[in-house]
């Protein structure tokens, strides 16, 4: 029975249009069957084409939030926490007229800049659920805004402090699982990122934060010692508007009531003081003491007077009363302009961060002035460590922005190794001791009398088959090995043991390079996990066994697989769980 003509031609059809060709019957024999690989690639998600974006670097601060890719050198976006994120659909309130002082309600309730805070690290008086919500509202501007993706779960490595308490980071942890689902999220220290970004193994990082300047030290990739001081950008704020509350009239003043329980009265709004703060305000110069033209009383009781150029007098900086600047102030009521000379803009930096006023004997440990912190940092490390550490200085943070704030901090650590050296010991008794003439004395004497020296034998040396051998001027074998291994080794001198600033790019570029170089996180956080025992089912990282993340043969008995399970589920908040 023959086959039907027209039953062929389905087939054949079918055929053409799986053939690659498909353009004709005489193409089929000649063509592949298989469908064209690189169509099949164009036609499918766009994700697909960009696989190393899979993963999302999130930098969280006090007051904004970073967003971007691995690999990238610098974030895609960054979101500001403000009153204006907090408002619902159809609030206008900004366009009405008296809209302008609408933040004083805020300040007589003691909030006066909160609402421009994602957190404050004093957990008694902080609504994590508020917390977790502006976070989930800062990401999806973020994405949408910015990265222009959607809500698809992803991967995320998290950039935060390493001094940041445990119900915010479990605050934000539980919104991040819950309403984006990422499979996993990697946490990295910030100070560990900024030394990345800056290309070092070692470092003293100053980040000049919001809430305060925390002083890190690295060495190795390792935080091996942390101090801190409440002094930072809320609080130059904060004496920004009390500089400019002094120069406005007595009606427009704020002052304190009578009442002591009472809030402090706020005359500018923080938006207005923030700005100047960031634009205006600077950091004067370190006064070094005049004593070029200070007179000196001579042993005949006539005071001598030294020389000085005329040209290098002229060299100085100039006066503080070189010129004035003028400030609109528009939040007060009612508006007004200060006309302030250029040096009470240096007021607030020196106020905020040095009080150079007081005694350092009157400062508590957590309100230190930033050069002691620095400098007793420094004091408290190891000598090997601090060798390295004093040469790679990294100034971070919003504040290190303000015009010669940092070079001032690094002058006044200088001057302080200078005066003080490396002893920890003050005190009078210390400086009567070490100035007693009987104790320099002595010590001159067995200074110079040296070493006790050992008498040469004459018979010192060996002979060996007529030939004399001296063990002191021997000629060491040559070791092949130690010649290897020093051909290897990085022949670059290492600076170390002066004072050295380093510039870094940042914690989130740091962040990115080691996203992009596969290098593992501080701490690997497991959404399922998480959701099932939260932090509560860290465990220290004393109590982690190591050897089981090497592959290694596992027994198939009763207790293999259970060992082996407890070792993938065991997992640590690394610095963040010793808190």
């Amino acid at each position: 029975m023959s086959t039907p003509a027209g039953s062929a031609l389905p087939h054949r059809s079918v055929a053409n249009i799986r053939s690659p060709s498909g353009t004709g019957r005489h193409h089929h024999h000649s063509g592949s069957s298989t469908p064209n690989r690189s169509v099949a690639s164009n036609l499918g998600s766009p994700s697909s084409l960009r696989a190393d974006e899979e993963i999302i670097i999130i930098e969280f601060g006090t007051r904004r939030l970073q967003v971007g890719y691995p690999n990238d050198p610098a974030p895609r976006g960054c979101v500001w926490f403000a009153p204006e994120q907090q408002r619902r659909v159809g609030d206008f309130r900004q366009w009405q007229s008296g809209y302008r002082h609408e933040w004083r309600s805020a300040a007589a309730g003691g909030r006066w800049g909160r609402d421009h805070e994602l957190w404050q690290y004093d957990v008694r008086e902080v609504d994590l659920g508020l917390v977790g919500d502006k976070i989930e509202r800062a990401l999806r501007e973020a994405f949408t805004k910015y990265m222009l993706i959607d809500s698809r779960p992803r991967r995320m490595v998290w950039v935060i402090p390493s001094s940041l308490p445990i119900p915010l980071l479990s605050a934000a942890l539980d919104s991040v699982f819950s309403r984006f689902q990422p499979p996993t999220v990697s946490l990295l220290s910030s100070p560990l990122a900024v030394a990345v970004g800056a290309g070092v193994r070692t470092a003293l990082v100053v980040d000049l934060g919001w809430r305060e300047t925390a002083v890190t030290s690295i060495y190795e990739y390792r935080e091996v010692d942390s101090s801190r001081s409440i002094r930072g950008g809320r609080m130059l704020v904060e004496q920004t508007h009390n500089s400019l509350a002094k120069h406005l009239p007595g009606s427009q003043r704020g002052s304190n009531s009578d009442n002591p329980d009472a809030t402090h009265e706020y005359a500018i709004s923080f938006e207005e003081c923030s700005d100047i703060a960031t634009r205006m305000v600077w950091c004067k110069p370190r006064q070094r003491p005049a004593t070029a033209t200070a007179p000196q009383l001579s042993d005949d009781g006539l005071a001598t007077v030294l020389e000085q150029d005329e040209a290098e007098a002229r060299d100085l900086p100039p006066t503080e009363a070189a010129g004035t600047v003028t400030i609109p102030l528009k939040s007060c009521s009612p508006p007004n302009s200060l006309e302030l000379p250029f040096d009470a803009l240096t007021e607030p930096c020196e106020n905020a961060f040095f009080d150079t006023q007081y005694s350092p004997s009157s400062f508590d440990d957590h309100e230190l002035p930033l050069h002691l912190l620095v400098y007793r940092s420094l004091l408290h490390l190891p000598l090997d460590v601090r060798a390295l550490c004093m040469s790679r200085i990294i100034f971070t943070g919003g504040c290190a922005n303000v015009l010669g704030l940092r070079g001032r901090i690094f002058d006044e650590v200088s001057h302080l190794v200078q005066e003080q050296g490396w002893d920890p010991v003050r005190g009078k008794g210390v400086g009567q001791l070490r100035a007693n003439p009987k104790l320099k004395r002595r010590g001159a004497r067995q200074a110079a009398e040296g070493p006790t020296g050992v008498a040469a034998q004459p018979d010192g040396g060996e002979e060996q088959d007529g030939v004399w051998h001296d063990s002191a001027d021997t000629t060491p074998e040559v070791d092949l090995i130690e010649e290897q291994l020093k051909r290897g080794a990085d022949k670059g001198a290492r600076v170390h043991g002066e004072l050295r600033a380093v510039e870094s790019l940042g914690a989130w570029s740091g962040a990115s390079l080691i996203t992009h170089l596969k290098t593992p996180a501080i701490a690997t956080i497991d959404r399922e996990i998480w959701l099932q025992h939260g932090a509560a089912g860290a465990s220290k990282a004393a109590d982690v066994d190591h050897k089981n993340d090497k592959p290694q043969r596992q027994s198939l008995g009763s207790g293999g697989l259970m060992r082996g399970a407890a070792a993938a589920s065991a997992w640590t908040l690394g610095v963040w769980g010793a808190n």
